[in-house]
């Protein structure tokens, strides 16, 4: 029996008949050892109409995962920080327009690659310096040494960016003279843009990552399970995580379950805000709901309805076809017909997205294959969870939302 309270989904205009098909769908992963688990939450109107829990905590055991299970959540940790950054645009302390480096300095000279290599890059000056904009919208020219798609990937690598042996500032000092991919605004490029935004809301407030999350989030809103470590007394409901076996077959091993797992144990050095967190299920959607709800909930407001709508608009110009969103360097979903908002992207075009949907919706997912979405029109809240890297191993998002729109009445 839930502890979360549902709502049966025909008083919210679903048919309860089509949301069960969901966990039947994914049950086909399972059965064939493709997924360790599947976690499946939507609510409508605020109103959680259907939660699916299936699989285990970890492949061959007998330990079924719960609502309470903890998941990696990966780049879903983005829009966290970004909602956060614009905490303190609304308190006037940091404009989008401002140079990043205004606030780290050591960004006042960005050098472009233009040919050579990894080893023998050859430079040339920046059209221009990267804005906080840009950092919202991934358009700043850093990228991740973890694509392998660019030679400055390999200069990312090469430096050891992103490997969690340093603190978020002292990282992104260090990554400020690598080259950047192209010159500031020309395209989008996925990166480590939200780790510098991170980073600004740390020098700006004086409070590190988590205090600030913790204190201007969380706690605000009830997310009692989400943060970059798991304590001791939870470590048990924390899952295996895997791999998608190159050779076919099954699943390896990525990270172990509770005690087994060396990554969360503790609180890491970094305090990776593009992808460091860990949540629940029902903690992420009370982050979504608050969304929804124009940024209050529960009577507790964190931002102004005026600023969830200017956060969740396309700020790619020209469109994303320009920009190159969702070329081949992007693994976290198809981003046909898509934009970006500043909290991950949004849809602009639903028949090129190629299938039922509302435009105005945004999402975001994380590497380990979990994924949700706000559709402001149908108010509805649709959350996906398991524990499977690359995140596009197998076309579970899209499938989810199939689903999803299939179930609706009215």
């Amino acid at each position: 029996m839930s502890s979360l309270p549902i709502t049966p989904p025909e008083t919210q205009g679903l048919s309860a008949d089509r949301l069960n098909h969901i966990p039947r769908f994914f049950s086909a992963y399972l059965e064939a050892g493709k997924l360790p688990h599947m976690a499946t939450l939507i609510s409508r109107g605020g109103d959680i109409v259907h939660l699916g829990l299936q699989g285990q905590m970890q492949i061959g055991q007998d330990r079924p995962i719960s609502e309470d299970t903890l998941f990696r959540i990966y780049s879903m940790t983005k829009p966290i920080t970004a909602l956060a950054a614009m905490i303190l645009f609304e308190e006037g302390r940091i404009r989008l327009e401002h140079a990043v480096s205004r606030y780290i300095p050591e960004f006042s000279d960005p050098q472009v690659w233009v040919g050579g290599t990894s080893d023998a890059p050859e430079l040339a000056p920046a059209a221009r310096e990267i804005t906080l904009l840009d950092l919202f919208t991934h358009t700043s020219g850093l990228t991740y040494g973890f694509l392998r798609q660019h030679p400055v990937d390999g200069i990312y690598r090469a430096e050891k960016i992103g490997e969690g042996h340093e603190p978020l500032q002292e990282m992104v000092r260090r990554m400020a003279p690598l080259p950047l991919v192209f010159s500031p605004g020309e395209r989008w490029n996925y990166g480590h843009s939200t780790d510098v935004l991170g980073a600004i809301v740390e020098i700006v407030s004086g409070q590190s990552l988590d205090v600030f999350f913790k204190t201007r989030i969380f706690e605000p809103l009830g997310m009692v399970d989400t943060d970059f470590h798991v304590p001791s007394e939870k470590l048990d409901r924390l899952p295996a995580c895997y791999m998608k076996n190159p050779k076919g077959g099954a699943p390896l091993l990525f990270d172990g379950a509770g005690t087994a797992s060396h990554l969360f144990q503790t609180r890491p050095t970094l305090l990776n805000a593009g992808g460091g967190l860990i949540s629940t299920l029902s903690d992420y959607h009370r982050f979504a709901l608050m969304l929804l709800k124009g940024g209050a909930l529960d009577g507790v407001r964190l931002v102004s309805p005026k600023t969830i709508d200017f956060m969740t608009r396309n700020h790619l110009p020209g469109g994303n076809s320009i920009l190159g969103m969702g070329d081949k360097t992007f693994a976290e979903g198809r981003m046909h017909g898509h934009g970006f908002c500043l909290l991950g992207s949004v849809l602009e075009d639903l028949i090129a997205f190629g299938q039922p949907g509302s435009e105005g919706t945004y999402a975001w997912g994380g590497l380990a294959s979990t994924y949700f979405w706000v559709d402001p029109l149908e108010e509805m809240i649709c959350i996906q969870m398991t524990q499977l890297v690359p995140s596009n191993s197998y076309p579970l998002r899209t499938q989810f939302q199939q689903l999803a729109y299939a179930a609706l009445e009215i």
